[in-house]
C-alpha cells in the first residue's frame, strides 16, 4: 500500500488500496513528460500507463487514476471490498470462499464470531480487506488471521504498550495489526498468489432491551457471491433464555420471497435456533448474474416472559446476573422541557426536521404530562415562562410556536439549560406537578457554545449543581459539528444519556425514536437490595427511573460459591404508592436446563459482570472529579486486560513473525468509536451519500474526485518540488478560494522519487470576510477582522455569523459556510521518530454543488462533472497489462493497464 493509504488505515478511515503513484492533467497542472493513468486502483481495479509525449504540446502531468467501485464506500461487512482483477474474458480475482456469522446468546449476553475465508486466484499477490461494523456497545475479545496454515492471534494490551509494540514491530520489519476501540473494525493483509487467508473476529455485548424487545443485528455485505454457503451456513444464532422466550421474529433488508424459505427458525420454551444458508444460485440477483442479493442487515428480535415479581436471576460458578423489568405497570406522568437550538448553523434541513419531530412529539404527550419549550441562540426565549399541562388546547398553541422557530445567531447552551432547570424547579416548589412524576430536560443542539458561558467544563459543572439530582438531562447532538463527548458527559452527570442524530433524510424519525424511549416512565428511584451479605462486587444497583420497554440489569459475585439462592428486595416509587417486591431468587442449574450446552461459551455470567463493570467504570470516569479518575481508570484497565476486552483503554496487537517485507506494509485493524467514526462519515469516507461530488486533496495520490453517477473516482498527483503552491478551488462569483502548499519528506532516500504532500492550506471567502490558514501545527481563523489561533492539540470551536468551525483534537477541522460549501481538513499524524515522513494535511469538500458553474482550479474544475471514455483495449507487452486509449477533456491518451478492474 502507499504511505497515504497506510496512514489512512491508521486513522480508521476507509481507504483506496493503491500500490502505485499516479497523477492527472488539470487546468493548472504542471508540465511533465510522462503520464500514468490508473483505472480501478491496483487490486481494487486497474491501472493504465500513458505513453510519453502523447499529449503533444498541451499542459500535462504524470498520470490519471480512475478508482472503480471495488472500493466504493458501502457499509463494511465480514469480507467487504475484496479487490479483484478482470482482464477481458479471463477473470483472476479474490474469491470469497466462505462467510460465517455464529452468534450465541445466553441470558441476553451475546458472543459473536465472524469468520471469512478468501482465496487469491491471481498469479500475483494481492491485498485482502476484512471489514466489519460492530455494535457500538460491543467489546472485541479476539481476532486471528490464518495465512498459509499459520495462525496469528491478537493480544490485548494497555493502549500505550500496544502502540509501542506496534511501532517496534513496524520499525524492525515485521507486519503488525493494531486493533483500537473504535466503531468499525478493519484489517488488510497481502496474500500470495493462489493462497488463502481466514479472518476470525470475536466480540461480546449485553443485548439492551428497547421498545420491549432485544435485537441482534448482523450486517452482511460480501459484495460478491460466496462459494460455500450451502455447506457452511452464513448466519447461525442460538439463543438460551432461562426466563422462557415470549416471541422471536426474523427480518432482513435483503430478504425476497425466494430467499424467505431459506430462513429457518426453531423455538422451544427456553431456546431458539436461527439459520440462513443460501446456495450459490440462490444468492444471484438473476440466473446469469454474478451480483449477489445478500447485501444488507439481518435482524433477530425477541423478548422473554415476565411477571410482577423480582425478575430473573442466573447464578453460574460464583457470579450472578439479575434482570428486572416487571410487566403491566401503569405509566407515570412526566414533566419535560424541550430546549431547542435555533442558532444559525441549524438553518435549512436541520431546523425543518427538528420542527417536524417536535410537532409529532407534542401530539404524543399525555394530558397528565406537563411541558415547556425553550429556544435559544445568543438569546433565550420561551413559549411560556412556566410549564403547561398537555391539554389539547395547549398542545395546539405549542405546535404553532414550534412552526414559527427560525435559525438565527450564536449558541448559548449554558443559559438555555439553566432556564429549563429553573422552570422545572419552580414548578416543583409551587406544587404544580403531580407528586409521582418524572422530570426531564431534552436538549437538542448542533454545535458548541459560542455565546454566554462557553467553557465546557464550567457549563457541565453549572448544570450538575443546578439539577442536583432532581431531574434527568437527555442530550441530542445533531450533525457533524457537535461536540458529542461534551454532551455525553453532561448527560451522564445528570442521570440521562446522549444520542447522536445523523444528518439524513430520516433525522425526524431518529428524534421521534429517541423520545419514544423516554416517553413512558414506569418507576422512579429504583433500588435493588441483596440481603444477608450474600453478594459482593455489585454493578450499579440504583437507577433513577425505569422506562417502559427497557430493563434494569445488575451483576455481581456470590460470597458463598455454592449458594443457589439470594434474598432480594426491590424498592421504587410507582404511580400512586411505593413499589415493593421481595423474594428468594432460586435458580435451576444451567446444566439441567440446557444439558447439551454447558455454559454455552464459558462462564458467561462472569464475563457479563466484567463487561457491565467496565462500562460503568468508564461512565463514572467521565463524570467524576479529577482526583478519582486515575483509580477508576486503573480498575477498568485491569478488568479489560484480565478478560481480554478491547475497550477505550486497551488495544489488540497482531504481530506476524519477522519477514523481509517492507515495514511500511504494516497491517492496521481498527474498530472506531462513535465520535471518530462520525468524523470519517463527515468527510465521505465511510458510506455517507451526497448528491454531488466529494473532492479531496490529500496524501499520495494528492487528489481524489468521486464520480457517484459513474461509480468511479479520479485520483491524481501533480509532482513538483516542495513549496509549490497550487490553486485548488476558485469560485469568482462568491470569492471562495482554496490554495495548498506542498511539503516533502524530512530527507531524501538516495535514488528515490521525491514525494510531496500538502502541509499548508489557505482558504478565503471574500463575500463573508473569512480567512482560514491551516498548517500541521495550528489553525488561524478570522471573520470580519476578528482573529483566533487554535492548536491542533486542542478541542475547540468557533461559531460566527456566516461560519461554524470545529476542531477535533489531533484529527480534523470542519468548516461550514452559511448557505455555501462545507469542507473538512484532516491532520495525518506520523510517528514523530519516523526517519523520512512528517505530518501532513488532507482537504475534503462536501456540498460542492453549492458552488457556481464558473468554479475552477485543480479540483474545482471537476465540481460539475467530467466525462471520459476508455476504448481500443489490446494486448500489451505484458499479457496481464493490456494497452488502451482514453479520451478525456479533449485529450486522447495512450495508456497501459497495470492491473484491471
Amino acid at each position: 500500500m502507499t504511505q497515504w493509504a497506510e496512514r489512512e488505515r491508521e486513522k480508521g478511515s476507509e481507504v483506496l488500496p493503491l500500490h502505485f503513484r499516479s497523477c492527472v492533467f488539470a487546468a493548472n497542472a504542471v508540465t511533465s513528460s510522462e503520464w500514468r493513468l490508473v483505472m480501478g486502483g491496483c487490486c481494487a481495479g486497474g491501472c493504465l500507463r500513458v505513453e510519453p509525449g502523447s499529449l503533444g504540446g498541451s499542459v500535462g502531468v504524470e498520470g490519471l487514476m480512475l478508482l472503480a467501485t471495488a472500493q466504493q464506500r458501502g457499509t463494511p461487512s465480514p469480507l467487504h471490498h475484496l479487490p479483484h482483477h478482470q482482464h477481458g474474458q479471463t477473470e483472476k480475482q479474490i474469491e470469497v470462499h466462505s462467510v460465517k456469522i455464529d452468534c450465541k446468546v445466553a441470558s441476553r449476553f451475546a458472543h459473536t464470531v465472524m469468520t471469512s475465508t478468501a482465496l487469491n486466484k491471481a498469479n500475483v499477490s494481492q491485498e485482502v480487506f476484512f471489514e466489519v461494523e460492530l455494535p457500538k456497545t460491543a467489546f472485541i475479545t479476539n481476532f486471528s488471521m490464518e495465512i498459509d496454515g499459520q495462525i496469528f492471534t491478537g493480544e490485548v494490551k494497555e493502549k500505550e504498550k500496544a502502540k509501542k509494540q506496534y511501532e517496534t514491530a513496524v520499525s524492525s520489519g515485521q507486519t503488525a495489526g493494531l486493533v483500537k476501540k473504535m466503531e468499525k473494525f478493519s484489517v488488510s493483509v497481502n496474500i500470495a498468489a493462489h493462497s488463502n487467508v481466514t479472518f476470525a473476529l470475536t466480540y461480546e455485548e449485553l443485548l439492551q432491551r428497547r421498545f420491549g424487545k432485544y435485537e441482534i443485528m448482523i450486517r452482511v455485505k460480501p459484495k460478491q457471491l460466496v462459494q460455500q454457503f450451502q455447506s457452511r451456513p452464513q448466519i447461525v444464532a442460538d439463543i438460551y433464555e432461562p426466563q422462557s422466550i415470549d416471541f422471536l421474529d426474523i427480518n432482513a433488508t435483503f430478504i425476497t420471497n425466494e430467499l424467505l424459505p431459506l430462513v429457518e427458525k426453531t423455538v422451544t420454551d427456553k431456546t431458539a435456533h436461527v439459520s440462513f444458508s443460501p446456495t450459490l444460485d440462490q444468492q444471484r440477483k438473476c440466473p446469469d448474474c454474478d451480483g449477489t442479493l445478500i447485501d444488507g442487515d439481518f435482524f433477530i428480535t425477541y423478548d422473554v416472559k415476565r411477571d410482577q415479581g423480582i425478575g430473573d436471576i442466573q447464578i453460574v460458578n460464583g457470579y450472578f446476573v439479575h434482570f428486572f423489568a416487571p410487566a403491566d405497570l401503569p405509566r407515570l406522568p412526566k414533566n419535560v422541557v424541550f430546549v431547542i437550538d435555533r442558532s444559525g448553523s441549524m438553518h435549512g434541513n436541520k431546523i425543518k426536521q427538528t420542527k417536524e419531530a417536535l410537532v409529532t412529539i407534542l401530539d404524543d404527550l399525555s394530558e397528565e404530562d406537563h411541558f415547556g419549550l425553550v429556544t435559544f441562540d445568543d438569546k433565550i426565549e420561551f413559549w411560556r415562562p412556566s410549564l403547561s399541562k398537555a391539554t389539547p388546547h395547549n398542545v395546539k398553541e405549542a405546535k404553532q410556536f414550534v412552526r414559527s422557530i427560525t435559525a438565527r445567531q450564536m449558541t448559548d447552551i449554558n443559559g438555555a439549560v439553566m432556564h429549563a432547570v429553573d422552570m422545572l424547579t419552580t414548578a416543583k416548589e409551587n406544587n404544580s406537578l403531580p407528586a409521582s412524576s418524572a422530570s426531564m430536560i431534552i436538549l437538542l443542539t448542533d454545535g458548541e457554545p459560542t455565546a454566554g458561558e462557553d467553557h465546557l467544563p464550567t457549563i457541565q459543572e453549572n448544570v450538575r449543581k443546578a439539577i442536583d439530582g432532581q431531574m434527568s438531562l437527555f442530550c441530542l447532538g445533531f450533525g457533524y459539528d457537535v461536540d458529542y463527548p461534551f454532551l455525553d458527559v453532561m448527560a451522564k452527570q445528570n442521570d440521562g444519556l446522549a444520542r447522536r442524530i445523523y444528518e439524513a433524510s430520516d433525522a425526524t424519525l431518529q428524534l421521534q425514536d429517541f423520545y419514544e424511549e423516554v416517553a413512558s416512565p414506569l418507576l422512579l428511584e429504583v433500588h435493588l437490595h441483596y440481603l444477608g451479605n450474600a453478594v459482593n462486587s455489585l454493578t450499579n444497583s440504583y437507577f433513577r427511573q425505569l422506562f417502559n420497554g427497557s430493563e434494569v440489569v445488575v451483576a455481581g459475585q456470590v460470597n458463598d460459591f455454592k449458594a443457589d439462592n439470594i434474598l432480594i428486595e426491590v424498592f421504587a416509587q410507582g404511580l400512586e404508592e411505593e413499589f415493593v417486591v421481595n423474594g428468594l431468587a432460586s435458580t435451576e442449574e444451567w446444566a439441567v436446563m440446557f444439558p447439551d450446552e454447558e455454559y454455552i461459551f464459558g462462564d458467561f455470567t462472569e464475563r457479563l459482570w466484567a463487561y457491565l463493570t467496565i462500562q460503568q467504570l468508564l461512565d463514572k470516569r467521565d463524570k467524576c472529579a479529577c482526583e478519582e479518575s486515575e483509580n477508576i481508570t486503573s480498575e477498568a484497565l485491569e478488568l479489560s486486560l484480565k478478560y481480554n476486552f478491547v475497550t477505550p483503554l486497551t488495544s489488540m496487537v497482531v504481530t506476524k513473525p519477522q519477514t523481509e517485507e517492507n515495514p511500511e506494509d504494516a497491517v492496521i485493524a481498527d474498530k472506531l468509536t462513535e465520535d471518530m467514526d462520525f468524523d470519517a462519515d463527515a468527510i465521505g469516507l465511510q458510506g455517507q451519500a451526497y448528491p454531488a461530488l466529494i473532492l479531496a486533496a490529500d496524501g499520495d495520490p494528492h487528489f481524489i474526485i468521486e464520480l457517484p453517477d459513474q461509480d468511479d473516482a479520479l485520483c491524481f498527483n501533480i509532482n513538483d518540488k516542495p513549496g509549490t503552491i497550487f490553486n485548488l478551488v476558485t469560485d469568482p462569483l462568491t470569492g471562495f478560494v482554496v490554495n495548498g502548499q506542498t511539503i516533502g519528506d524530512k530527507k531524501m532516500i538516495s535514488g528515490s522519487t521525491t514525494h510531496t504532500y500538502f502541509g499548508h492550506f489557505g482558504i478565503i471567502h471574500e463575500e463573508f470576510g473569512i480567512r482560514v490558514m491551516v498548517t500541521t501545527r495550528e489553525i488561524t481563523v478570522s471573520e470580519q477582522g476578528k482573529q483566533k489561533t487554535i492548536l491542533w492539540s486542542e478541542m475547540s470551536s468557533v461559531k460566527g455569523v456566516n461560519m461554524d468551525l470545529q476542531v477535533t483534537k489531533d484529527r480534523s477541522l470542519t468548516v461550514s459556510l452559511r448557505n455555501s460549501v462545507k469542507f473538512v481538513i484532516i491532520l495525518h499524524k506520523v510517528w514523530k521518530e519516523h526517519p523520512y515522513h512528517q505530518d501532513y494535511l488532507g482537504f475534503y469538500t462536501l456540498d460542492s454543488h453549492l458552488l457556481s458553474q464558473r468554479v475552477h482550479g485543480v479540483i474545482g474544475q471537476f465540481f460539475h462533472g467530467v466525462n471520459f471514455e476508455v476504448s481500443s483495449l489490446v494486448e500489451g507487452q505484458d499479457p496481464d497489462k493490456p494497452d488502451a486509449t482514453m479520451f478525456v477533456k479533449g485529450h486522447t491518451l495512450k495508456v497501459t493497464r497495470l492491473c484491471s478492474n
